[in-house]
């Protein structure tokens, strides 16, 4: 049973940063390629961040390029986000994904994290 759990969330001012976490036990995290997804009030989930199961490769949506990071760290069985320059319109549950693919579609991973929460202010 693979288990992927987020934490790092909060609130934060606009302009400000925040580094979310999701660490990953049952298998083996170097296998999986990881996402960041994220789900705002009355929207849809949708596609934040990749990185490939070595690091290799990443890739964003376009709304968080430039001022978001997806790094990993296989020793620690860690993903992480780097969110800097946050807007009101980041806030969003977020959860963390596990999959066999590098991809941008949900559907592609077979597992995920509970979501944490961050909200931004203005």
């Amino acid at each position: 049973q693979v288990q992927l759990v987020e934490s790092g969330g909060g609130l934060v001012q606009a302009g400000g940063s925040l580094r979310l976490s999701c660490v990953v036990s049952g298998r083996t995290f170097s296998s999986y390629a990881m996402g960041w997804f994220r789900q705002a009030p009355g929207k849809e989930r949708e596609f934040v961040a990749t990185i490939s199961w070595s690091g290799g490769n990443t890739y964003y949506a376009d709304s968080v390029k430039g001022r978001f990071i997806i790094s990993r760290d296989n020793a620690k069985n860690t993903v992480y986000l780097q969110m800097n320059s946050l807007k009101p319109e980041d806030t969003a549950v977020y959860y963390c994904a596990a999959g066999y693919s590098f991809a941008m579609e949900s559907i592609e991973y077979d597992y995920w994290g509970q979501g944490t929460q961050v909200t931004v202010s203005s």
